[in-house]
């Protein structure tokens, strides 16, 4: 397909963009730097350093106008300028740096700050602190359709966004074909963007972007909007550009995500840096904030003797689980580094793993019959609690998973009272249909208060265990695929 630059109308022609704040507080200098000539190392293409943004928040119109007089007022008088504003900081104090074929992901509640960072690190946004330094071209999807003018055809806006982004005519129209067939709209690129779904836009404003070749590029939960199969061609791309070189942040609530595609992760919380490094690790305290509690000390007192593990009944006397303390160190594939946190009205005190009734095994065969089995300790009383199970991969991806609100199994006994100093016993069983490699297994109970999820106990990656090679099928999981060949000609 060969198509001609189209005329774009002239700066005048154009409606002009709402001009973006620059400034900070009028008392605090900006010492932002964002340049593309930055002596920093070769590797690094962008550095943070406590960077800091703060609001002014008038609670009437009038407030406004006081602080732009009164305080020249009062300090011609000799008095302390009053102020007539709140301040909100929307950020505090950040600091990282980003390495070149690095993928940073960026978690966090809505209005922790993660709009407000990129923005910054854009130049659409200037810091009330702080230094910010980028080396090369910076690609961008902050906004849904954002740089698009909503008059203009979809082809019109590829020119004048490459344009924007630093590209002649000549290197638009080379990779022209390229953007045209990522976004995949089909005869919509000659109409006005102004007709476009949310998905439309931002299959255009992300094909643009990542076929520039950006040196560093940043997406705002663009890709949200997006169909499955759109996503799996944008990640494909993202993963091709990292191989190339080019630094990506990527902002998303999907933990999953951050897992999966990110070197290491950055959570803010409240605009402050609240945790960053390793995603898995990252993404558990997202989840601890997300369900509103921290991370307590549960109380578990270590099993002195082997009186105090009963059988669970006699019927399942092949194995036994305590019943008053935390047994977990003491079983087989038992994960010391586990995540554990909640707020210690129920502990998860014992576990029992077995494949074909072979107890902690040392590895699993794929197609074995496996068994778990854990028991429950209630310190107080609780209503309906919530027991989940988790199977995950090494990398953090969920394989499956299930809880007493869902599934076809007999929960009755849960959704009743559970009196200080019941014990729970819980059995799962499932066929081993997981592809060679690390698997972990997290459990979790919890109340429901109206929306609120209430963590009580969550041990998140503490049973470890390790299928075994082999070729019955490819991919994660086995989906009992099946394949016939005939013959029906000679």
């Amino acid at each position: 397909m060969k198509r001609s630059a189209p005329i774009i109308p002239s700066k005048s022609e154009m409606e002009e963009p709402k001009q973006q704040e620059k400034r900070g507080s009028p008392d605090i200098e900006n010492t932002v730097t964002n340049s593309n000539n930055i002596a920093i190392p070769s590797d690094i293409t962008i550095r943070v350093q406590n960077l800091s943004k703060c609001y002014q928040i008038y609670d009437v119109p009038r407030d406004r106008l006081k602080q732009f007089v009164a305080p020249r007022l009062q300090r011609l008088t000799g008095r302390q300028p009053r102020q007539y504003f709140r301040e909100f900081w929307a950020l505090k104090n950040v600091s990282f740096e980003v390495k070149r074929g690095e993928t940073i992901g960026l978690i966090g509640r809505n209005g922790s700050g993660k709009s407000t960072l990129l923005q910054i690190i854009c130049g659409t946004l200037a810091p009330t602190d702080g230094v910010v330094e980028t080396k090369g071209r910076i690609a961008a999807l902050l906004e849904l359709g954002s740089g698009f003018n909503p008059d203009f055809t979809g082809l019109e806006n590829i020119y004048m966004n490459g344009a924007v982004l630093g590209l002649n005519s000549e290197e638009i129209d080379a990779r022209l074909d390229a953007i045209v067939s990522f976004a995949d709209i089909g005869q919509f690129i000659d109409q006005p963007v102004k007709t476009y779904s949310s998905g439309m836009s931002v299959r255009l404003a992300f094909a643009v972007q990542a076929q520039i070749d950006p040196d560093i590029l940043i997406v705002d939960e663009a890709l949200s909007v997006g169909d499955a199969k759109f996503q799996a061609k944008c990640f494909a791309r993202l993963k091709q550009l990292k191989e190339n070189g080019t630094s990506i942040l990527l902002v998303t609530h999907s933990s999953e995500q951050i897992v999966a595609h990110c070197s290491s992760a950055i959570l803010l919380n409240n605009g402050m840096q609240f945790e960053a490094g390793e995603p898995k690790r990252v993404v558990n305290r997202y989840m601890d904030l997300l369900f509103g509690k921290e991370k307590s000390d549960i109380g578990a007192e270590p099993i002195e003797s082997a009186d105090e593990l009963a059988p669970v009944t006699k019927a399942e006397a092949l194995y036994q689980l305590s019943q008053a303390c935390d047994a977990f160190a003491t079983r087989g594939g038992y994960n010391v580094h586990e995540y554990r946190w909640g707020d210690g009205t129920v502990s998860i005190l014992d576990f029992y793993l077995a494949a074909d009734e072979e107890p902690y095994p040392s590895a699993i065969t794929v197609g074995q019959a496996i068994t778990l089995a854990i028991s429950v300790k209630f310190h107080r009383d609780l209503l309906r609690p919530i027991l989940g199970i988790n199977i995950k991969t090494k990398d953090g991806v969920t394989v499956s998973g299930i809880n007493s609100e869902m599934g076809d199994g007999d929960f009755t006994d849960f959704q009743v009272l559970w009196k200080k100093g019941a014990v729970m016993h819980a059995t799962s069983h499932f066929k081993c249909g997981l592809a060679p490699g690390d698997y972990f297994i997290s459990i979790g109970i919890a109340t429901r208060e109206g929306e609120e999820i209430i963590p009580h106990d969550r041990r998140y990656d503490s049973i470890h265990f390790v299928v075994r090679p082999h070729n019955h099928f490819h991919g994660l999981a086995d989906l009992e695929l099946n394949l016939s060949l005939r013959k029906i000609t000679a």
